[in-house]
């Protein structure tokens, strides 16, 4: 007896102001009855009914349940009726009315008169004959309140409380846009243990007069000489708490800037909707090219681009159709039409492209240029594609670049990322000769996963901007399948589903 009473003492030393409150209240055994009782914060209760679980005073459980209310059209037409009344008591007093007469009357919007035709067909009340809905029912059933109308009147309900006749109205009403609303609800019960039950029968009087914590008023005075201090339970779970940061694909996106940056380049940036141009013309990229059908490129339906000068225009058409020193060009006769399409950007390098043209303007070479944005195609989604993705672009403008340095610049970025086991293959791409594919071995695919692709500009690309050929390293890998790797995200998809809970545990981006 005298361990126990040791005991209980040794607790009192640790219980808070508000646990204390809750103590006298603790034999309701639920939430509501607290709340009624005291002058507490909800969230407060809650938070003292944890920290006394955790004391092992009383055993704490959550039941979830789903509540079914009313939605917002719910709610609108608990006043006005549901669609299928309103009609109803239109047919009711005609027997046979028209299908513009019925809508007009009933004052339904085209969903809603929608809505009720299929509600009153379903239960063949009416028929729909030449254009005008007639009676086949009786009008008594027309009349009498429905089961769906019984049931919106009930709510809110408990969805295990459901009837079978209510479990019935609740499918019919679920299709339905805003009517009803399924709510998950908690409720929170507890029960006194057996050190709860001795606990409570203690007076907390002379608890009331420990000190909660250190002031300086209360140092120069000295008034805490002789006084308790209550005690601090340091391994008792407390409320987890969830500090603002950065998306991490944004935060992913600033290193990779960084990065960049500390490597000399200057940041470019453009527009997500572009002209064919920019995004294929400048690049040599053949108006006859799979890549700029439908099935890949997201046109702007109705919408024609301004063109640069003519001067430019005129240069990249010699290029496409053979007119440049030693190329053949793609051998057809280039339409200024087909480059005033108007489209979402398919990789960031129509941005290397224009700026190419500021580059030549300004005689600014050589120059290091980087970007990196969002890109848009007509992809199949799944694990490893999306219809939107992340790209970091980069050129660099010398008369004296060559191949090698490409790949140094490639190596050493994917380094400073976090990989180490880089492959680079031949490939080829319109406006890059030689071409080259970047590849990254996943940890947690188990396999080499393609980044994108580089190369060095065709002079088809770079003569019409500078007159003649200077040498462009040029180069632009996915950024999303990078991000994948550090976070561990098996599934493209994940990245931009944000989940709250998902956001709130990812780790920041720190390599």
């Amino acid at each position: 007896m005298a361990e126990q009473e040791s005991e209980i003492k040794k607790i009192i030393e640790y219980l808070s102001p508000n646990e204390i409150k809750l103590i006298p209240y603790l034999k309701e055994g639920s939430l509501s009855g607290i709340c009624k009782k005291t002058e507490m914060d909800k969230t407060a209760i809650v938070r003292s009914l944890e920290f006394l679980s955790n004391k092992n005073i009383i055993t704490l459980t959550t039941k979830k349940q789903e509540i079914i209310q009313l939605g917002i059209n719910g709610l609108l037409y608990q006043k006005q009726g549901l669609p299928e009344r309103r009609l109803s008591n239109l047919i009711v007093k005609k027997n046979s009315v028209s299908l513009q007469e019925a809508k007009e009357g009933s004052k339904l919007n085209d969903n809603e008169f929608k809505a009720a035709l299929g509600a009153l067909k379903k239960k063949a009340l009416i028929s729909l004959i030449n254009g005008n809905i007639v009676l086949t029912g009786k009008k008594e059933e027309l009349i009498q309140k429905t089961l769906e109308e019984r049931f919106l009147e009930s709510l809110p309900k408990k969805l295990n409380d459901l009837k079978p006749e209510e479990k019935y109205c609740l499918d019919n009403l679920k299709s339905r846009k805003d009517i009803i609303d399924l709510k998950d609800n908690s409720i929170i019960e507890f029960t006194l243990t057996k050190l709860g039950e001795q606990l409570i029968k203690h007076d907390f009087s002379s608890s009331k007069e420990m000190i909660e914590g250190i002031t300086p008023s209360l140092i120069r005075s000295g008034t805490w000489h002789g006084k308790k201090f209550r005690k601090y339970d340091i391994k008792s779970s407390v409320p987890k708490i969830s500090g603002g940061k950065r998306h991490f694909v944004n935060q992913a996106t600033d290193y990779s800037k960084k990065i960049w940056l500390e490597m000399g380049f200057k940041e470019m940036t453009g527009p997500m909707v572009v002209s064919g141009f920019w995004n294929f013309d400048a690049l040599f990229t053949a108006q006859d090219h799979p890549v700029r059908e439908m099935q890949d490129t997201f046109f702007i339906k109705d919408k024609v681009a301004k063109l640069p000068d003519k001067k430019i225009i005129e240069e990249v058409k010699k290029a496409h159709e053979g007119k440049i020193k030693g190329s053949k060009g793609w051998n057809y006769e280039w339409k200024e039409n087909d480059a005033k399409k108007v489209l979402l950007r398919t990789h960031t390098t129509c941005i290397s492209s224009k700026t190419l043209k500021k580059i030549a303007d300004r005689k600014e070479y050589p120059a290091k240029y980087f970007a990196l944005g969002k890109c848009f195609r007509n992809e199949t989604v799944d694990a490893t594609h999306g219809f939107e993705f992340n790209q970091t672009e980069g050129i660099v403008v010398d008369e004296n670049a060559n191949f090698r340095q490409l790949l140094g610049y490639l190596i050493e970025f994917f380094k400073k990322m976090g990989y180490e086991k880089i492959r680079i293959r031949p490939s080829y791409f319109p406006y890059t000769e030689p071409s080259l594919e970047i590849d990254v071995f996943h940890p947690i695919f188990k396999r080499w996963v393609e980044l994108g692709g580089a190369g060095m500009f065709r002079p088809e690309v770079t003569i019409p901007f500078f007159g003649k050929h200077v040498p462009v390293l040029a180069w632009g890998p996915g950024f999303d399948r990078i991000i994948m790797e550090f976070y561990n995200i098996k599934d493209l998809r994940e990245m931009y589903g944000n989940d709250i809970n998902k956001l709130r545990d990812m780790k920041v981006w720190d390599k």
